[in-house]
């Protein structure tokens, strides 16, 4: 009995290792690349936790990733853009949890990730040919972009670095864009973790698990601003737009059997 237990013991201490340290993986890569550690934390949760564990456990880890990213970049966060988008995001991530055991997100997921790669393709050829941006970003954009973000991110679990392009068209430098874009993001996931907690989603064991990769954020946000500090605006841009094309990708290789692969 003392063996088993001891056994369990150090399987257990194992996981949260592994998964610890795994995290710290996905929090530093997004950190550079502009965000998406949602994205990048839905298969690493997923192996080690169960598809059952990844929504709250992505979720509530999220609010402590982006919201040490949003203290730690607050002199850069773009409040004119958080006042347009907020209104937008709260209501989204209110209906689109109501609405996600009601639909197949199947080809919606296939759909969102097209649009990935549509757009950073698009952006891909414009830096190419050295022309300005693809097209022009009004403040007022980002509360009806934030409205169908925040629906669509709760129905299909996340949707990376989606609204980057945005950002970036707009003209946010990547201070700005990672502490404006995480401000945002914190409020989605808060209301999201409400949500959860009264549909009964999030037991006390996965918030738990939750708190766990919220904390590995710490270390990986950490080194992410080390690299963050070396790198030049159009570097960032690079890496931002190779993000949200290797996440449209990996979308629509998840929903392969859509299309009969």
């Amino acid at each position: 009995m003392i063996i088993a237990q001891l056994d369990w013991t150090i399987s257990d201490f194992s996981l949260q290792l592994s998964l610890f340290l795994a995290s710290i993986g996905t929090w530093f890569i997004s950190t550079i690349a502009g965000g998406g550690s949602a994205l990048l934390l839905l298969p690493v949760v997923g192996a080690f936790l169960g598809s059952a564990a990844v929504p709250p456990v992505t979720t509530v880890g999220a609010i402590f990733g982006n919201g040490e990213r949003a203290i730690a970049y607050r002199k850069s966060i773009r409040w004119d853009l958080v006042v347009w988008a907020l209104p937008g995001a709260l209501t989204g991530a209110c209906i689109g949890t109501l609405i996600l055991t009601k639909i197949e997100s199947a080809w919606l997921t296939l759909a969102i990730a097209l649009f990935l790669i549509g757009s950073a393709g698009s952006y891909l050829v414009k830096s190419s040919e050295d022309e300005p941006a693809t097209f022009l970003v009004k403040a007022w954009y980002f509360l009806p972009a934030s409205f169908l973000y925040a629906i669509l991110s709760a129905i299909v679990g996340s949707l990376g670095p989606a609204l980057a392009p945005l950002y970036i068209n707009y003209g946010l430098e990547k201070e700005a864009l990672i502490a404006t874009q995480t401000t945002n993001r914190t409020v989605i996931h808060f209301v999201k973790v409400i949500t959860y907690l009264a549909f009964g989603v999030l037991t006390g064991q996965t918030f738990l698990f939750g708190v766990l990769v919220g904390l590995a954020a710490f270390p990986g946000n950490w080194l992410g601003h080390i690299v963050l500090q070396r790198l030049s605006e159009q570097q960032f841009r690079q890496l931002v737009t190779g993000f949200v094309l290797c996440s449209g990708l990996m979308m629509a290789w998840q929903q392969r059997q859509v299309l009969g692969f």
